[in-house]
């Protein structure tokens, strides 16, 4: 969440912020902050005056004691000042609950730079980088791929599982698995520090990373505990620091960690087909970074480039997208999404989501930095996708087809797939570890 002090000292500007996001309705929000803040000021000056008229009459009650004089009265206006708080305790934590709620409708205030916008269809392309392949057969989607080349079985899955789950065979497990090793190989020699997270959270760390309606849209729920599937390692690498100071000289901390993933995608989306572009399930690495407020912009850049390394060392085609005020994500200051192209729907789709949350995540959490003088204040979030292995692998299958219906593998897995160069089809079968042929 922001600063209550930027909504006491320049309201405008938070309403300017959230007409950006044409989000008009949320401004009532900060008007009824604005009024229950003054009225919690109020309330608890009469507590703290209701105190110090306690220890008055305290004072006075050994003074007339020691002077032997009558107390009663003194003593019966005593023994009225503790009910007289409690109320008074229970308005300022009403207050302060109706206050909170209110806080987190209130969207981070945004980069002064992002494009202006209603919806997706208004985000800005900023660049494409290689090279879209012109084939001369009709390619075929990553499913047909997959189950000609019998290295997927969704039948199976939707028999024990329903849509959304698959198994992966044979190449296509082991190209899954390269893609995460390759991933990690890549980030390690960035000098980022590897985590893999807890994959369940409790309801304050998992609901801190975004805004509760889309988490309880997402999120899997363990039933009749406080432990829910995280939707991405973003959640745990987050609350890893809840309520933690740290100096600025250990920062920034540049995480990066392998973790499955689960969702619902309830909503707009829903899964109602097969394939491995929208699942319940999958694998993914993850970039965070926890920096001093300075910094971030820095550090977003830092972790655009290395998405992009990563898709230029697959040779996958992609273009960059900056997102617009009103497709930006409540917690987010600016975002930017990845899109790889597909043959087989000529045109480009997300795989990475970068986002800097500025010090709207670490609030939720309580996450600080200190200085070398003592001074805390909130530090700032940034995170970023490495490589989701699921819609890496359908760029691969759609891109990379030959006519004979086989896929080359990209020449960076080729040592992470025990020398195979292609998944061929089974009546072109390769040898386990040389990657050559016969028939």
């Amino acid at each position: 969440m922001i600063d209550i002090k930027l909504i006491r000292e320049n309201p405008e500007r938070v309403k300017d912020n959230i007409r950006r996001k044409f989000q008009d309705e949320k401004i009532k929000f900060v008007d009824e902050i604005l009024e229950w803040d003054r009225e919690l000021k109020i309330i608890k000056g009469e507590s703290e005056s209701l105190r110090n008229r306690r220890n008055v009459l305290s004072e006075e009650i050994n003074k007339l004691k020691k002077e032997k004089k009558e107390i009663t009265h003194v003593l019966q206006e005593v023994k009225e000042i503790p009910e007289k708080i409690k109320k008074i305790e229970e308005k300022i934590l009403h207050l302060e609950d109706k206050i909170n709620k209110n806080m987190l409708q209130i969207p981070n205030i945004i980069y002064e730079n992002t494009p202006s916008g209603k919806d997706a269809g208004e985000n800005v392309e900023l660049r494409r980088w290689g090279t879209i392949k012109k084939f001369d057969f009709t390619p075929k989607t990553h499913i047909e791929l997959a189950e000609s080349l019998d290295i997927a079985d969704w039948d199976a899955s939707a028999k024990v599982s329903g849509t959304g789950f698959y198994y992966l065979k044979n190449e296509l497990a082991l190209l899954n698995q390269a893609l995460i090793r390759f991933a990690i190989d890549f980030m390690i020699n960035k000098n980022y520090e590897y985590i893999e997270p807890p994959l369940m959270l409790n309801e304050k760390a998992i609901f801190a990373s975004m805004d509760k309606t889309a988490i309880e849209q997402s999120v899997y729920s363990i039933k009749d505990e406080d432990l829910n599937l995280i939707g991405t390692s973003e959640q745990a690498i987050l609350a890893m620091h809840t309520n933690d100071t740290i100096p600025e000289s250990e920062l920034p901390k540049k995480y990066f960690s392998y973790s499955m993933c689960f969702r619902k995608e309830i909503g707009a989306h829903g899964i109602n087909e097969k394939g491995l572009w929208r699942t319940h399930q999958f694998n993914k690495v993850e970039q965070f970074i926890f920096c001093s407020p300075e910094d971030s912009e820095k550090y977003y850049d830092e972790l655009l480039n290395n998405s992009e390394k990563i898709l230029q060392a697959l040779e996958v085609p992609y273009r960059v997208i900056e997102l617009c005020t009103g497709d930006l994500a409540d917690w987010k200051y600016r975002s930017a999404d990845v899109e790889v192209w597909r043959p087989t729907t000529n045109e480009y789709g997300e795989v990475m989501s970068l986002s800097n949350c500025t010090e709207y995540q670490a609030r939720k959490l309580n996450i600080r930095c200190v200085d070398k003088k003592g001074n805390k204040r909130v530090l700032h979030t940034l995170n970023d996708t490495a490589l989701a292995t699921s819609r890496i692998m359908v760029a691969i299958l759609e891109n990379n087809q030959n006519i004979d219906g086989s896929v080359t593998i990209p020449k960076v897995l080729v040592p992470f797939m025990h020398g195979r160069t292609v998944i061929a089809p089974k009546n072109r079968v390769q040898t386990a570890f040389t990657g050559q042929e016969k028939e």
